[in-house]
Protein backbone atom coordinates (compact mmCIF):
# COMPACT_ATOMS: atom_id res chain seq x y z
CA UNK A 1 0.00 0.00 0.00
CA UNK A 2 1.15 3.42 -0.61
CA UNK A 3 2.77 4.50 2.69
CA UNK A 4 1.91 7.47 5.19
CA UNK A 5 -1.17 8.78 2.67
CA UNK A 6 -3.87 10.75 3.94
CA UNK A 7 -6.93 9.27 1.32
CA UNK A 8 -8.75 12.46 2.53
CA UNK A 9 -6.87 14.72 1.54
CA UNK A 10 -5.72 13.21 -1.60
CA UNK A 11 -9.61 13.30 -2.21
CA UNK A 12 -9.55 17.15 -1.86
CA UNK A 13 -6.63 17.47 -4.10
CA UNK A 14 -8.16 14.86 -7.17
CA UNK A 15 -11.79 17.26 -7.15
CA UNK A 16 -9.92 20.26 -7.06
CA UNK A 17 -7.59 18.97 -10.20
CA UNK A 18 -10.83 17.64 -11.99
CA UNK A 19 -12.60 21.19 -11.73
CA UNK A 20 -10.37 22.46 -13.91
CA UNK A 21 -10.30 26.31 -14.71
CA UNK A 22 -13.96 26.23 -14.12
CA UNK A 23 -15.70 27.76 -10.96
CA UNK A 24 -16.96 25.59 -7.86
CA UNK A 25 -20.59 26.33 -8.68
CA UNK A 26 -20.37 25.55 -12.40
CA UNK A 27 -18.71 22.20 -11.98
CA UNK A 28 -21.40 21.37 -9.12
CA UNK A 29 -24.09 22.36 -12.25
CA UNK A 30 -22.03 20.06 -14.39
CA UNK A 31 -22.49 16.93 -12.12
CA UNK A 32 -25.67 17.83 -11.82
CA UNK A 33 -26.34 19.24 -8.39
CA UNK A 34 -28.05 22.50 -7.39
CA UNK A 35 -25.90 23.35 -4.42
CA UNK A 36 -22.65 23.79 -4.79
CA UNK A 37 -21.20 20.30 -2.97
CA UNK A 38 -17.45 21.06 -4.66
CA UNK A 39 -16.99 23.53 -2.30
CA UNK A 40 -17.60 20.76 0.64
CA UNK A 41 -15.34 18.08 -1.47
CA UNK A 42 -12.34 20.36 -1.97
CA UNK A 43 -12.74 21.32 1.70
CA UNK A 44 -12.94 18.12 3.18
CA UNK A 45 -16.67 19.26 4.96
CA UNK A 46 -17.49 16.02 3.17
CA UNK A 47 -16.96 13.85 0.52
CA UNK A 48 -18.09 12.74 -2.79
CA UNK A 49 -19.65 8.90 -3.61
CA UNK A 50 -17.73 7.20 -5.68
CA UNK A 51 -20.08 6.99 -8.51
CA UNK A 52 -19.95 10.97 -8.45
CA UNK A 53 -15.92 10.32 -8.60
CA UNK A 54 -16.39 8.60 -11.96
CA UNK A 55 -18.86 10.87 -13.23
CA UNK A 56 -16.60 13.78 -12.80
CA UNK A 57 -13.25 12.07 -14.34
CA UNK A 58 -15.49 11.01 -17.32
CA UNK A 59 -16.54 14.54 -17.67
CA UNK A 60 -13.47 15.94 -17.35
CA UNK A 61 -11.26 13.19 -19.31
CA UNK A 62 -13.78 11.51 -21.57
CA UNK A 63 -11.26 8.06 -22.28
CA UNK A 64 -11.06 7.73 -18.73
CA UNK A 65 -13.63 4.87 -18.81
CA UNK A 66 -12.08 2.85 -21.44
CA UNK A 67 -8.64 3.10 -19.49
CA UNK A 68 -10.07 2.03 -16.36
CA UNK A 69 -11.49 -1.03 -17.67
CA UNK A 70 -8.05 -2.21 -19.65
CA UNK A 71 -6.37 -1.32 -16.25
CA UNK A 72 -8.67 -3.89 -14.22
CA UNK A 73 -8.50 -6.15 -17.04
CA UNK A 74 -7.92 -10.12 -15.48
CA UNK A 75 -8.18 -12.59 -18.54
CA UNK A 76 -9.03 -15.21 -16.04
CA UNK A 77 -12.00 -13.44 -14.27
CA UNK A 78 -13.14 -11.18 -17.06
CA UNK A 79 -15.11 -7.60 -15.20
CA UNK A 80 -17.52 -6.79 -17.83
CA UNK A 81 -19.06 -3.75 -18.96
CA UNK A 82 -19.75 -1.59 -15.71
CA UNK A 83 -20.63 2.29 -15.73
CA UNK A 84 -18.76 3.30 -12.56
CA UNK A 85 -20.56 6.87 -12.86
CA UNK A 86 -23.80 4.96 -11.55
CA UNK A 87 -24.41 3.49 -7.92
CA UNK A 88 -25.28 0.13 -10.19
CA UNK A 89 -22.10 0.22 -11.42
CA UNK A 90 -19.87 0.99 -8.56
CA UNK A 91 -22.07 -1.82 -6.62
CA UNK A 92 -20.95 -4.28 -9.17
CA UNK A 93 -17.29 -2.62 -9.27
CA UNK A 94 -16.99 -3.11 -5.34
CA UNK A 95 -18.21 -6.75 -5.63
CA UNK A 96 -15.38 -7.07 -8.75
CA UNK A 97 -12.65 -5.55 -6.14
CA UNK A 98 -13.35 -7.39 -3.13
CA UNK A 99 -14.23 -10.88 -4.80
CA UNK A 100 -12.87 -14.15 -2.69
CA UNK A 101 -11.67 -11.72 -0.02
CA UNK A 102 -12.60 -12.49 3.56
CA UNK A 103 -14.76 -9.34 4.03
CA UNK A 104 -13.88 -8.90 8.07
CA UNK A 105 -10.13 -8.90 6.91
CA UNK A 106 -10.79 -6.18 3.86
CA UNK A 107 -12.94 -4.04 6.20
CA UNK A 108 -9.83 -4.17 8.80
CA UNK A 109 -7.06 -2.83 6.52
CA UNK A 110 -9.35 -0.24 4.58
CA UNK A 111 -9.97 0.92 8.08
CA UNK A 112 -14.39 0.20 8.43
CA UNK A 113 -16.37 -1.84 10.53
CA UNK A 114 -17.86 -5.13 8.54
CA UNK A 115 -21.55 -3.90 8.42
CA UNK A 116 -20.31 -0.51 6.46
CA UNK A 117 -18.79 -3.46 4.48
CA UNK A 118 -21.37 -5.60 3.85
CA UNK A 119 -23.46 -2.62 3.01
CA UNK A 120 -21.17 -1.92 -0.31
CA UNK A 121 -21.11 -5.56 -1.25
CA UNK A 122 -24.58 -5.51 -1.09
CA UNK A 123 -25.15 -2.23 -3.10
CA UNK A 124 -27.28 -0.40 -0.34
CA UNK A 125 -24.73 2.12 0.35
CA UNK A 126 -21.33 3.00 -1.45
CA UNK A 127 -18.14 4.33 -0.40
CA UNK A 128 -17.14 7.90 -0.88
CA UNK A 129 -13.84 8.69 -1.89
CA UNK A 130 -11.63 8.42 0.13
CA UNK A 131 -12.63 5.08 0.88
CA UNK A 132 -12.61 4.07 -2.60
CA UNK A 133 -9.14 5.31 -3.24
CA UNK A 134 -8.39 2.82 -0.30
CA UNK A 135 -10.35 0.02 -1.59
CA UNK A 136 -8.75 0.48 -4.38
CA UNK A 137 -5.29 0.40 -3.24
CA UNK A 138 -5.61 -2.16 -0.70
CA UNK A 139 -7.49 -4.36 -3.39
CA UNK A 140 -5.75 -4.15 -6.26
CA UNK A 141 -2.36 -2.07 -5.21
CA UNK A 142 -3.06 -0.30 -8.15
CA UNK A 143 -4.07 3.52 -7.53
CA UNK A 144 -0.66 5.15 -8.43
CA UNK A 145 -1.54 4.08 -11.75
CA UNK A 146 -5.53 4.90 -11.79
CA UNK A 147 -4.57 7.96 -10.55
CA UNK A 148 -2.24 8.95 -13.67
CA UNK A 149 -5.35 8.03 -16.30
CA UNK A 150 -5.92 11.47 -15.03
CA UNK A 151 -3.45 13.37 -13.49
CA UNK A 152 0.46 13.26 -13.25
CA UNK A 153 0.68 11.85 -9.87
CA UNK A 154 3.68 14.26 -9.40
CA UNK A 155 1.36 17.23 -9.87
CA UNK A 156 -0.56 16.34 -6.42
CA UNK A 157 1.07 16.85 -3.48
CA UNK A 158 -0.08 13.53 -1.81
CA UNK A 159 0.85 11.65 -4.43
CA UNK A 160 4.10 13.79 -5.37
CA UNK A 161 6.89 11.14 -3.64
CA UNK A 162 5.42 8.05 -3.87
CA UNK A 163 5.09 7.90 -7.57
CA UNK A 164 8.54 9.07 -7.98
CA UNK A 165 9.52 6.07 -6.12
CA UNK A 166 7.58 3.85 -8.47
CA UNK A 167 8.91 5.04 -11.35
CA UNK A 168 12.09 4.34 -9.96
CA UNK A 169 11.17 0.77 -8.47
CA UNK A 170 9.88 0.47 -12.80
CA UNK A 171 12.86 1.50 -14.06
CA UNK A 172 14.52 -1.45 -11.97
CA UNK A 173 11.81 -3.59 -12.86
CA UNK A 174 12.39 -2.98 -16.81
CA UNK A 175 15.65 -2.06 -17.65
CA UNK A 176 17.57 -4.06 -15.41
CA UNK A 177 15.66 -7.35 -14.72
CA UNK A 178 18.55 -9.34 -13.33
CA UNK A 179 17.99 -6.70 -9.71
CA UNK A 180 15.19 -9.08 -9.33
CA UNK A 181 17.20 -12.22 -9.23
CA UNK A 182 19.52 -10.46 -7.45
CA UNK A 183 16.67 -9.54 -4.60
CA UNK A 184 15.83 -13.07 -4.82
CA UNK A 185 19.20 -14.68 -4.12
CA UNK A 186 19.84 -11.93 -0.98
CA UNK A 187 16.43 -14.48 0.55
CA UNK A 188 18.89 -17.89 0.42
CA UNK A 189 19.18 -19.31 3.42
CA UNK A 190 23.09 -20.15 2.17
CA UNK A 191 23.94 -16.34 1.87
CA UNK A 192 22.45 -15.33 5.60
CA UNK A 193 24.39 -18.22 7.16
CA UNK A 194 27.54 -16.56 5.73
CA UNK A 195 29.63 -14.56 7.87
CA UNK A 196 29.57 -11.56 5.60
CA UNK A 197 29.22 -10.98 2.69
CA UNK A 198 31.27 -12.39 -0.23
CA UNK A 199 31.70 -10.39 -3.99
CA UNK A 200 30.81 -12.61 -6.14
CA UNK A 201 28.55 -15.06 -4.11
CA UNK A 202 25.03 -13.78 -5.03
CA UNK A 203 26.07 -13.49 -8.87
CA UNK A 204 26.89 -17.47 -9.15
CA UNK A 205 23.84 -18.83 -7.36
CA UNK A 206 21.90 -16.63 -10.31
CA UNK A 207 24.55 -17.61 -13.27
CA UNK A 208 25.70 -14.15 -13.32
CA UNK A 209 28.56 -13.08 -14.24
CA UNK A 210 29.98 -12.12 -11.18
CA UNK A 211 31.35 -8.41 -12.25
CA UNK A 212 27.43 -7.77 -12.89
CA UNK A 213 26.62 -8.27 -9.10
CA UNK A 214 27.93 -4.74 -7.82
CA UNK A 215 26.54 -2.42 -9.86
CA UNK A 216 23.46 -4.33 -9.24
CA UNK A 217 23.26 -4.28 -5.56
CA UNK A 218 24.33 -0.48 -5.99
CA UNK A 219 21.19 0.53 -8.23
CA UNK A 220 18.93 -1.60 -5.76
CA UNK A 221 20.40 0.23 -3.09
CA UNK A 222 19.51 3.61 -4.17
CA UNK A 223 16.08 2.73 -5.13
CA UNK A 224 15.78 1.78 -1.00
CA UNK A 225 15.27 -1.80 -2.06
CA UNK A 226 17.94 -3.06 -0.04
CA UNK A 227 20.55 -1.70 3.11
CA UNK A 228 23.93 -2.40 4.17
CA UNK A 229 23.59 -3.56 8.36
CA UNK A 230 27.26 -3.91 8.63
CA UNK A 231 27.92 -7.33 7.51
CA UNK A 232 25.24 -8.32 4.55
CA UNK A 233 23.11 -6.72 2.27
CA UNK A 234 18.98 -7.10 3.16
CA UNK A 235 15.99 -6.51 1.69
CA UNK A 236 14.14 -3.00 3.11
CA UNK A 237 10.80 -3.29 1.92
CA UNK A 238 9.26 -5.41 -0.78
CA UNK A 239 7.70 -3.01 -4.20
CA UNK A 240 5.34 -4.80 -6.28
CA UNK A 241 5.63 -3.82 -9.65
CA UNK A 242 2.42 -4.63 -12.03
CA UNK A 243 4.62 -4.66 -15.64
CA UNK A 244 1.12 -5.74 -17.20
CA UNK A 245 0.34 -1.89 -17.80
CA UNK A 246 2.81 -0.91 -20.65
CA UNK A 247 2.15 -4.34 -22.82
CA UNK A 248 5.17 -3.56 -24.42
CA UNK A 249 7.83 -3.60 -21.66
CA UNK A 250 5.65 -6.18 -20.50
CA UNK A 251 6.48 -8.43 -23.60
CA UNK A 252 10.55 -7.54 -23.67
CA UNK A 253 10.50 -8.70 -19.80
CA UNK A 254 9.00 -11.87 -20.28
CA UNK A 255 11.28 -12.37 -24.01
CA UNK A 256 14.47 -11.83 -21.59
CA UNK A 257 13.86 -13.98 -19.29
CA UNK A 258 12.75 -16.42 -21.66
CA UNK A 259 15.67 -16.04 -23.47
CA UNK A 260 17.58 -16.63 -20.11
CA UNK A 261 16.19 -20.16 -20.44
CA UNK A 262 16.66 -20.71 -23.57
CA UNK A 263 20.63 -19.76 -23.42
CA UNK A 264 20.96 -22.04 -20.63
CA UNK A 265 19.28 -24.79 -22.89
CA UNK A 266 21.33 -24.13 -25.11
CA UNK A 267 24.96 -24.23 -23.27
CA UNK A 268 23.69 -27.12 -22.00
CA UNK A 269 24.69 -26.15 -18.51
CA UNK A 270 21.98 -26.62 -16.26
CA UNK A 271 21.45 -28.27 -12.84
CA UNK A 272 20.23 -31.75 -14.24
CA UNK A 273 16.68 -31.57 -12.74
CA UNK A 274 16.18 -28.82 -14.86
CA UNK A 275 13.32 -29.14 -16.64
CA UNK A 276 12.79 -28.06 -20.19
CA UNK A 277 9.68 -29.90 -22.55
CA UNK A 278 7.16 -29.42 -25.46
CA UNK A 279 4.63 -31.19 -26.66
CA UNK A 280 3.27 -30.14 -29.92
CA UNK A 281 -0.60 -31.20 -30.82
CA UNK A 282 -3.91 -30.29 -32.18
CA UNK A 283 -6.89 -29.64 -30.17
CA UNK A 284 -10.72 -28.40 -30.64
CA UNK A 285 -11.44 -24.47 -29.39
CA UNK A 286 -13.33 -25.67 -26.11
CA UNK A 287 -10.72 -27.81 -25.49
CA UNK A 288 -7.86 -25.09 -25.91
CA UNK A 289 -9.41 -22.94 -23.67
CA UNK A 290 -10.02 -25.83 -20.99
CA UNK A 291 -6.32 -26.17 -20.79
CA UNK A 292 -5.77 -22.69 -20.71
CA UNK A 293 -7.45 -22.49 -17.80
CA UNK A 294 -5.63 -25.58 -16.22
CA UNK A 295 -2.33 -23.61 -17.66
CA UNK A 296 -4.13 -20.09 -15.14
CA UNK A 297 -4.46 -22.68 -12.20
CA UNK A 298 -1.20 -24.38 -12.26
CA UNK A 299 0.48 -20.86 -11.83
CA UNK A 300 -1.57 -19.93 -9.28
CA UNK A 301 -0.91 -23.15 -7.10
CA UNK A 302 2.70 -22.49 -8.14
CA UNK A 303 2.89 -19.53 -6.25
CA UNK A 304 1.05 -20.50 -3.02
CA UNK A 305 3.46 -23.20 -2.81
CA UNK A 306 6.19 -20.92 -3.39
CA UNK A 307 4.86 -18.44 -0.18
CA UNK A 308 4.35 -21.99 1.99
CA UNK A 309 8.17 -23.03 1.11
CA UNK A 310 9.88 -23.61 4.61
CA UNK A 311 13.02 -22.48 3.45
CA UNK A 312 15.26 -20.73 0.45
CA UNK A 313 17.92 -22.88 -1.05
CA UNK A 314 17.52 -22.19 -5.21
CA UNK A 315 16.89 -19.19 -6.96
CA UNK A 316 14.43 -20.93 -10.08
CA UNK A 317 13.13 -18.98 -12.92
CA UNK A 318 10.13 -20.38 -14.39
CA UNK A 319 8.73 -20.09 -17.80
CA UNK A 320 5.45 -21.12 -19.01
CA UNK A 321 4.36 -21.15 -22.43
CA UNK A 322 1.17 -21.60 -23.94
CA UNK A 323 0.10 -20.53 -27.25
CA UNK A 324 -1.59 -21.30 -30.58
CA UNK A 325 1.05 -21.71 -33.26
CA UNK A 326 -1.04 -19.03 -36.00
CA UNK A 327 -0.69 -15.52 -35.05
CA UNK A 328 -4.55 -15.02 -34.84
CA UNK A 329 -6.81 -18.15 -34.26
CA UNK A 330 -10.36 -18.94 -33.76
CA UNK A 331 -12.99 -21.75 -34.52
CA UNK A 332 -12.83 -22.07 -38.52
CA UNK A 333 -9.74 -20.50 -39.10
Amino acid sequence: MVAALSYEQLSKELMRHLRGDESQRQFSRALGFSSNVVYTWESGRRFPEASAFFKAAKLCQPPFSSRFARLLRDQSRPLGRIDPSTPRGVHRLVQYLTHGAAQGELAYRIGVDRTTMSRWVHGKTEPRLPEWLRLFEVTTQQLLQMLSLLVDPEQLPSTRDAYVDLRLQQRLAYDLPWSHAILRALELDAYRARPTHEPGFLAARIGLDADREGPLLRELADAGQIGWNGTHWVSCRVMSVDTRQDPERNRALKAHWAQVGLERLSRGDTSSDALFSFNLFAISEGSFQKLRQLHLEYYDRVRALIDESPGTDRVVLMNLQLLPLAATSGPGD
